[in-house]
Order: C-alpha cells, then structure tokens, then sequence
C-alpha cells in the first residue's frame, strides 16, 4: 500500500494471455480485432501500445477496462479478472477512451468534482483537488461553463484531467494529446511522469510515436491484432540495425533529386522547402556515401546523420511481410 491507501502490486498491473476478439463472431463478416495477444505491464511503468489505425490498440484498452467482453484468452487488472471480476477492476483504473464523453450538461468542475465523488473521494478534499487541476489544464476561465459549450479540444482536457482527481492504481489514456497545444502537452507529460514515479502505471496509446519515444519505459508495437515488437526504446532500436535518419537543408532543392531518392528505396522519405529528410538501411559507409553523394548536386546548408527514431522502427514492421 502507498502512505495515502492506494494499492500497489509487486510484479505486473496488467497481464493479457492469448487475447482474442473478434466482432460478429458468427456473421458472415466476422473481424478479428485482436488475435492471441499475449503481454504483462509491470507496475510503476509507463507502457506504450503502439499501432496503425486498426491495429487493435483500442479494442485491447477497452477489454482491458471492461467495456468489451473478450472473445478467448484470458486478461486481468492488478490481479482481477476482468471478465469475472469487473467490478474490483474498475475500482482500481481510470480510464480516458477516444470515446469516452463527458458529462456535457455538467460544468468543467462539476464533471470533475463528480468523477472525484465517484471514486470515494471526499468533497473538500475533491475541491481542493479539483482547483488544482482546473489550474495545470488551463480550465480556470471556463470552470463553470457546460461542458457542451467548449471546443473539441478543451473537452479533451476535461476527460484526461478527471484522472489527476483520484489515485487510482492503474491509468489507460488513449489518445491523451489530441487537441493540446505544446505547452500543454509538455505539462502533462511531466504530470505522467511524476505519477509513474509514483508507483502508478500509465498505459497509453498514441499516433504521435515522438511522444511514446520520449514518455515510455517498454513499447509494444501491434498490427491486425497481433505482437510485432516489444521492448524499451533501446532493444527495439537494435531491430533497426543499419537504419539511419539523414537531413539535409540545401539553399535551392537540386533538380529531380526526389526522384533519386526514391530510388534508394528509403524507409522513410519527405520533402519540406528545401530540406530532405529520409531514413535509409545501409551500414554506415554507405550512408556517408550517399550523403556526398547528394552534396554534390547543390549547395549544403546543413547535415544531420543519426540513428534509426521510433517512427523509423515502427515503418520498417510495418513493411515486413
């Protein structure tokens, strides 16, 4: 137990073995979302799930949250069956699900205070917490406005500050970033950052990979419902052995240089004004040859050769059949 009565757990918060769900099962349409998924999350950690659109990630959230009912394997929050124990899991998370909507007739703060009151939490000390959050979301100003009155974006702050309200064990944030500006997002992620430190685990899934190179601590990369990779940034970067990122700004773009670049068959390429950018899979010597290589076309302003980035990983299984 932490000094405040939260749980903690000695090994793993989350555990999923041989998950599987497969949507209108007995239809003629039958979609396999996720297929044999097997992975543990080890408490005080922040976890990526990581996918292309339709990869499963939401799916496996909501499983995991007991919004949806697995159809095989077998998953468990801080050691509780999520199929025949959902209620102990839903004590023990908090939960922020693309779809999840707040309570729109209800104020920023009353949507605060009543998840806070939801989870046992008594009323001064929810305003009090309450107060604070209103205050690292940017909300003071439109505290007690309907929710149904604020933008996209603002109600976006409101669902993922409900969790800085109660000290649940074990978070899932799906999305967390969208509709934040930089400023914001920097915050909250020095918040996950401090909470993880904490003991409590943060399971996140995100398209910004930025995001999950910089926050995670272990990294599982899926696609049609079934592992790719897993490790922290570190093992999965030794899968992208011999890949690097090359940028180069020159003072005028060379002339049909795209279309060489193509021809290099990079793992990644794009254009911007001047500057080309491109990861490519070839030991090192060759990379520096074909960076002079493109110098010689025109006139460099600026190089940068360096290792393979999460984006470059994530591509890369992407392609593999």
């Amino acid at each position: 137990m932490f000094a405040d009565g939260r749980e903690t757990v000695s090994e793993n918060a989350v555990r999923c073995e041989n998950l599987v769900k497969v949507y209108n099962p007995r239809g003629s349409k039958a979609v396999q979302a996720v297929d044999g998924l097997s992975f543990s999350v080890v408490a005080g950690t922040i976890f990526g799930l990581l996918g292309p659109n339709g990869a499963g990630k939401t799916t496996t959230l909501k499983i995991l949250t007991t919004l949806l009912q697995p159809t095989g394997g077998d998953a468990s929050v801080m050691g509780f069956d999520v199929r025949t124990r959902p209620l102990d899991v839903r004590r023990r998370i908090s939960v922020v699900i693309q779809e999840t909507a707040v309570e729109l007739f209800l104020s920023a703060r009353d949507n605060l205070l009543t998840f806070a009151r939801f989870h046992g939490v008594g009323l001064p000390e929810a305003r009090r917490r309450a107060q604070c959050v209103l205050e690292q979301f940017q909300l003071g100003g439109d505290a007690d406005r309907k929710v149904m009155d604020l933008s996209g974006g603002y109600r976006r702050r409101v669902q993922v500050a409900k969790i800085f309200m109660v000290d649940t064990p074990v978070v899932f944030l799906d999305e967390f970033s969208t509709g934040m500006d930089p400023i914001l997002k920097r915050s909250v992620m020095d918040q996950l950052r401090r909470q993880a430190a904490r003991g409590r685990t943060i399971i996140l899934t995100t398209q910004v990979l930025s995001e999950a190179e910089e926050l995670c601590d272990d990294i599982l990369i899926i696609n049609k419902g079934r592992l790719l990779a897993r490790g922290d940034l570190h093992a999965l970067k030794l899968l992208s052995k011999d890949v690097y990122e090359v940028t180069m700004t020159f003072d005028k773009l060379p002339l049909g240089i795209e279309q060489e670049l193509a021809l290099m068959d990079p793992v990644r390429m794009q254009v911007n004004g001047n500057t080309i950018g491109l990861a490519l899979r070839a030991e090192e010597p060759r990379v520096l040859e074909l960076v002079s290589e493109l110098a010689r076309k025109g006139h460099v302003l600026r190089v940068e050769v360096r290792g393979a980035s999460l984006e470059d990983i994530f591509v890369q299984l992407l392609k593999e059949p």
